[in-house]
C-alpha cells in the first residue's frame, strides 16, 4: 500500500503548519554564527553526568525557592518554631522508647511501606525510623507552602528534597535496618556474600548491554507474546499483525489496539494466561495489532504526524482491504492512546467515519496535571534534552528506563538495593518484569513535538494542535469511549486521564482499577486482589469532578476486562464467519508468522 514520504527535514525547523498558531512553540535553536558550535555536544555529555536533569531548571527552581524563603520571615520563625517543637518532641519519645513505650509520635505516610516490619517499633531502629520521618516532614514543610514561589519549582525543590532524604534512609544501611541484621545474624553473613554476587552479576550485565538475570527464561515467540497470527503489513515504522481466529464465528467490527511506542506491544500478549489479545480473540473478536519498529539514529525525523499516518491511518487502511465497509474498534495504550486520540479527531474533522468506538488505556488527552512527570517539563529542561537527543537521533533506552525509577525511588531502587545486595535474594523473574527488561528509543523529532506540543503547551486539550493546516477538537468525536486509568499510575495520573469526559461530546464509560501504569491493565481475570470502579457518563448529562465520581462510581471485584468486553459486545453486529487472514489479492500477503521482526529489534 502506498505510504506517505518521511520528510528529512531538520527538527529544528518550525513545521509550516504551526505559522497559523504562533502561541505554540517548536524546537528553535539559532545557529552557531562562526564555525564552531559548542552549545549541543557541552549539553548532551553534561546530560550524561546529570541523568538527563537540566542544571539550569535545578537553579532556576532551588534559587527561585532559596530567595522567597529568604524574603519571608515569618515563614523562617515558623520552620524555627516547627524545629524546636520537633525536637522536644523527639527527645521525649526518645525517653518513651527506652521504657519500651512503642507508640509513634509520627506514622509514615500511607503510601510508604518501608517501615511496615514489626521490627522497627523495637529500640533503637524505632528512633531510627522516628527521627528520619520527623526530618522528613520538616523538609516538606520547608520547601512548601511559601508565597509567591512558583508552584513548579515548588514541586521540583520538594520532590529532589525528598529524593535525596531517601538515599539516607535509615532503611538502606545494614546497621539501621532491623531486617538486614536479623538476616545477617541468621544466616552469618551469607546474605551479604550474595548480595555481592549479585551486585557483580548485575554490574557485568550492564556493562555489556545484556539482559537482566532471569530474563533468559522469557523469549518473545516461545513463551511471550504467542498468540498466533501472521504479520500482513509492513511499512518503514510498523508491522501489523492479525490474529487468528478461534471461533467459528467472530463480530462483524474488527478491533486494532495501538500500543505505546515507548513499550513493545507484547506487554498485551504476554504469557497465555496474562495475554489480552488472546481474551479478545477468545470472545470471538478478530484482533489487530501494531507492532512499532525500534528507532535508530536515522529515524531521527520521525514526528508525531509520521507514528499518525504511518501508524494509525496506514493500519487502518489495511483493515479496510481485508474487512471492506466496516467500522473499527479502536484501542490505545498510553502514548498510543493519545495518537489515537489525535487520528480521531482529525478523522471525525474530515467526516471519516473509521471508528466503531474509541478504548484508552492509561492514556492522557489534557497535560496539565500529568503528574511527576511534568516536574521535569519546563523550557530549560525541554532545551537540554532535545541537546542530548540530537547527538544520537533519539532519547535512549537507558535513559527512558532512569526516568521511571526516579520517580519512584523507593520502589524501584532502594527497596531493590536492600533486597538484592543486602538481604541476597533476588526477586523471580515474572512475564511483566521481563518485558520490562525490553525497552525501546524514542526518535528526536516525535519526542521533542511529544514533549513541547502536548506536554508543555498542550496545545491538543486547548484546540492548537494541527494536522494538515487545520486545529483539531476532541469535541468533533462521537464514537463512544471506554476509558480505563489505574488508582497508583505515575505516568498517567488517574485524574489527568478522567479530563477526557471534559473534552470531548461522546459518551464516555470510565474505569478506575487498583493497580499501577501496566498492572492494572494487565489484569487477567482470576488475578487475586482486583477490583475497579465503573461508570458512564452520557455526552448531555453535567459534569461531574473526579472526587464526586469517586463516590458514586459503582465498586465491583475482579478484572474490568469481562465488563469491557461485554460493552464491545453491545457496540457490535451479529457474529459472521471469520475474515481471511490478509488480502493477497489486494497485496496483503502475509510476509511471517507473529510476532513478526520488528519487536525483536533491540
Amino acid at each position: 500500500m502506498p505510504t506517505r514520504a518521511i520528510s528529512r527535514a531538520s527538527p529544528l525547523e518550525p513545521r509550516t503548519e504551526k505559522r497559523h498558531l504562533p502561541s505554540s512553540r517548536v524546537p528553535s535553536r539559532p545557529e552557531p554564527q562562526g564555525p564552531f558550535s559548542f552549545d549541543r555536544p557541552f549539553h548532551a555529555a553534561m546530560a550524561q553526568a546529570t541523568m538527563g536533569l537540566s542544571p539550569a531548571a535545578l537553579v532556576q527552581a532551588y534559587g527561585d525557592w532559596a530567595l522567597h524563603l529568604f524574603l519571608s520571615p515569618d515563614k523562617q520563625i515558623a520552620l524555627n518554631e516547627r524545629a524546636r517543637r520537633q525536637c522536644i518532641r523527639y527527645l521525649e519519645y526518645c525517653l518513651r522508647a527506652l521504657l519500651n513505650q512503642t507508640d509513634f509520635c509520627i506514622d509514615p505516610l500511607p503510601q510508604d511501606k518501608r517501615f511496615i516490619n514489626e521490627d522497627w517499633r523495637q529500640w533503637p531502629f524505632n528512633v531510627f525510623q522516628q527521627g528520619f520521618l520527623l526530618s522528613q516532614q520538616w523538609w516538606h514543610k520547608a520547601t512548601t507552602d511559601i508565597y509567591g514561589f512558583s508552584k513548579h519549582h515548588e514541586d521540583v525543590v520538594s520532590f529532589i528534597v525528598r529524593q535525596l532524604l531517601d538515599t539516607v534512609s535509615p532503611t538502606n544501611f545494614p546497621a539501621s535496618n532491623p531486617e538486614i541484621i536479623r538476616a545477617t545474624a541468621q544466616q552469618g553473613g551469607f546474605n551479604f556474600l550474595r548480595g555481592a554476587v549479585n551486585f557483580w552479576e548485575d554490574a557485568r550485565r550492564a556493562a555489556m548491554g545484556s539482559s537482566p538475570v532471569g530474563s533468559e527464561a522469557f523469549e518473545v515467540g516461545k513463551n511471550l507474546a504467542t498468540a498466533r497470527g501472521k504479520v500482513i503489513y509492513r511499512n518503514r515504522l510498523i508491522e501489523l499483525i492479525q490474529y487468528e481466529p478461534v471461533s467459528a464465528a467472530v463480530y462483524p467490527e474488527p478491533i486494532l489496539i495501538v500500543p505505546a511506542w515507548i513499550m513493545k506491544y507484547y506487554i498485551l500478549d504476554l504469557s497465555p494466561e496474562n495475554s489480552l489479545v488472546q481474551y479478545l480473540v477468545a470472545h470471538g473478536h478478530t484482533v489487530f495489532m501494531i507492532s512499532w519498529k525500534n528507532p535508530r539514529a536515522q529515524d531521527r525525523d520521525l514526528g508525531l504526524d509520521d507514528y499518525r499516518k504511518l501508524g494509525l491511518t496506514a493500519a487502518l487502511d489495511a483493515i479496510s482491504e481485508i474487512i471492506s465497509n466496516q467500522s473499527v474498534h479502536c484501542v490505545g495504550y498510553c502514548l498510543g492512546g493519545t495518537l489515537l486520540a489525535l487520528g480521531a479527531a482529525a478523522m471525525a474533522r474530515m467526516g471519516a467515519q473509521r471508528i466503531r468506538s474509541i478504548t484508552l488505556f492509561a492514556a492522557q488527552t489534557d497535560f496539565t496535571e500529568a503528574g511527576e512527570l511534568m516536574l521535569f517539563i519546563d523550557e530549560a529542561q525541554v532545551a537540554f534534552l532535545e541537546d542530548m537527543m540530537a547527538e544520537k537521533g533519539y532519547l535512549d533506552t537507558k535513559q527512558l528506563a532512569s526516568a521511571f525509577q526516579f520517580l519512584r525511588s523507593n520502589d524501584l531502587i532502594w527497596s531493590a538495593v536492600v533486597q538484592t545486595y543486602m538481604l541476597g535474594e533476588r526477586p523471580p523473574m515474572f512475564d511483566l518484569m521481563a518485558w520490562n527488561a525490553d525497552p525501546t528509543r524514542l526518535p528526536y523529532r516525535m519526542h521533542s513535538e511529544y514533549l513541547r506540543r502536548l506536554f508543555l503547551d498542550n496545545d491538543l486539550a486547548e484546540g492548537r494542535y494541527v494536522i494538515e493546516d487545520h486545529p483539531i477538537s476532541l469535541r468533533d468525536i462521537r464514537a463512544p469511549i471506554f476509558c480505563v486509568s489505574t488508582v497508583s499510575d505515575h505516568i498517567a495520573p488517574w485524574r489527568s486521564v478522567y479530563k477526557i469526559q471534559m473534552l470531548t461530546d461522546a459518551n464516555v464509560t470510565f474505569v478506575l482499577s487498583n493497580g499501577g501504569h501496566n498492572a492494572g491493565i494487565v489484569s487477567r481475570p482470576g488475578h487475586p486482589g482486583r477490583h475497579y470502579q465503573i461508570a458512564t457518563h452520557n455526552w448531555d448529562e453535567i459534569y461531574v469532578d473526579p472526587d464526586a465520581w469517586r463516590q458514586i462510581a459503582t465498586l465491583r471485584q475482579g478484572s474490568w476486562w469481562p465488563a469491557w468486553v461485554s460493552w464491545l459486545a453491545r457496540l457490535s453486529g451479529r457474529r459472521i464467519a471469520p475474515p481471511p487472514m490478509g488480502a493477497p489479492e489486494k497485496g496483503l500477503v502475509p510476509l511471517c508468522d507473529a510476532p513478526g521482526g520488528y519487536v525483536l529489534e533491540k
